[in-house]
């Protein structure tokens, strides 16, 4: 059986099924973080510690990813990561306080950290340019169904079992990845991933995290704090330091150099203001629909979900459309409909059909997951597979950072603008006008993404759109119509 199975095959099931699990947990927190407080006795603000806790781990670790793939080789890294996310996770389920399920959501964040650039390297290195196209398809899981099906497996779990099951949940998904993954992955080392950058890394670590950390609770402590203030200009003048010391290191942790390649810069630009947009308006509408428009959060979960059917019906169409329009036309289309698409959710109120917010929700799924899944084949077209690993971490970095600045604009924006009216009464009731105001700023961020979309050239992503040429009978080539 082993002998039989391709290794690009194989690849794909261990890499689906651990992203999978781990784009699940970034979803599933949320809904479960008031019952976790009132069970372990902890004021509800106090339960926040629990995200801030993984999102810095996650951000201390991501800077190594690439060279500890190199130097380790990607299959050890990539499963190490694999059983520590899964095991923590195991262990959070079994946590008696806050303080023990804290230092295991920590563990997780490790975990989580590694594994995203790792399996990127290993994908890129496995598919050369011209079969990404194809191979997107089966990456849709863990890309959209996953963060979509978290708040509604959460709620059911929390409902009729324990919030401790939200945690449990990665074990079935994560140990027989795991398994599968010791038996079938081939292991990749790069001769000349050299030393450790030291330097890199204690500018990098602990820059990442505190920015991290400053635009995740800025929104909940206030802009003005001075803890914010702090921890986000320290975080600042680290990453500031690391540029000068990258440029000048021979082997730098983070190769700054690659944004020399055009095509990498700019992809990498728009899938950070991407993420920006999508992750934001994830946020910002489930809120208004709740808040100012009064449904469910069961509601809300099955009305966001036909934006995850979306994207995996465009992951089946890129591999059509993406040769045929290019690169260009691909995430320009896709960023332009899914703004307008975004302006029309936040014209949306008590009176509107249900069934036409999911339509808006599965349009914004199909036309943004034509740019996420050119902007994946595209940005790693010209990237030598001995600088993969470190390509792929700079991309996941970028891609952390889009979501956290998001979510701190259109947090500052409801802020702002007030979620709240006073009527003459006296009486509070939700403003429904901060929400849409929000959601435009969602939209402007994809528009940023499409000003940069347009200065990709379909030329530098040639090798992407290359087709097979079949070999005759008689040993000519010729070319596939």
């Amino acid at each position: 059986m082993k002998e039989g199975l391709s290794p690009k095959t194989a690849l794909c099931i261990v890499y689906v099924a651990a992203m999978f699990t781990v784009a699940m947990d970034a979803t599933v927190l949320n809904v479960a973080l008031k019952t976790i407080s009132q069970e372990l006795q902890v004021p509800p603000a106090a339960s926040g510690v629990l995200n801030v806790g993984y999102l810095v781990s996650l951000a201390v670790v991501l800077p190594a990813a690439g060279w500890l793939g190199d130097k380790w080789g990607t299959k050890r890294t990539f499963l190490l990561a694999l059983a520590l996310f899964t095991g923590a996770s195991t262990l959070c389920g079994f946590a008696g306080s806050l303080t023990s399920l804290t230092v295991f959501r920590v563990a997780q964040g490790i975990g989580g950290g590694l594994l995203t650039p790792v399996g990127m390297a290993m994908l890129f290195r496995m598919f050369p340019p011209q079969e990404r196209a194809k191979v997107s398809r089966s990456l849709v899981l863990p890309i959209a169904v996953a963060p979509a099906v978290g708040p509604i497996a959460s709620g059911l779990l929390i409902e009729h079992l324990s919030w401790r099951w939200i945690f449990y949940a990665h074990l079935p998904i994560g140990l027989p990845a795991l398994l599968f993954g010791i038996i079938f992955l081939k292991e990749h080392r790069e001769q000349g991933a050299g030393s450790l950058d030291v330097r890199g890394l204690l500018l990098a670590a602990p820059g990442l995290a505190l920015l991290m950390y400053a635009l995740s609770q800025g929104p909940l402590q206030g802009w003005a704090s001075p803890a914010i203030w702090t921890t986000g200009g320290i975080g600042l003048i680290l990453l500031a330091a690391l540029v000068a010391v990258e440029l000048k290191a021979k082997q730098p942790l983070l190769d700054l150099r690659l944004l020399g390649d055009r095509l990498f810069r700019t992809a990498g630009f728009v899938a950070m203001f991407s993420a920006a947009g999508l992750l934001g308006m994830l946020y910002v509408f489930p809120l208004m629909y709740q808040n100012a428009l009064h449904a469910s959060a069961l509601d809300t979960g099955l009305t966001t979900f036909p934006e995850a059917l979306g994207l995996m019906l465009a992951s089946q169409l890129v591999p059509w459309t993406y040769p045929r329009l290019g690169p260009k036309r691909v995430i320009a289309i896709g960023l332009l409909g899914t703004a307008i698409f975004f302006v029309m959710l936040s014209a949306v109120g008590s009176h509107t059909d249900p069934w036409l917010i999911r339509s808006l929700m599965f349009g914004v799924g199909v036309f943004l997951g034509h740019t996420v899944g050119a902007v994946q084949i595209a940005a790693f077209a010209n990237i030598p597979p001995a600088s993969m690993g470190r390509a792929s971490t700079w991309f996941t970095v970028q891609n952390r950072l889009g979501p956290a600045i998001g979510l701190a604009v259109l947090s500052g924006i409801l802020a702002v603008a007030g979620t709240d009216a006073m009527h003459a009464a006296g009486d509070a009731e939700p403003d429904i006008m901060a929400y849409r105001a929000a959601l435009l700023g969602a939209a402007g961020f994809l528009l940023i993404g499409l000003g940069f979309a347009l200065r990709l050239r379909d030329s530098d992503a040639a090798a992407t759109m290359a087709k097979r040429v079949p070999v005759k009978a008689d040993g000519e080539q010729s070319a596939k119509a």
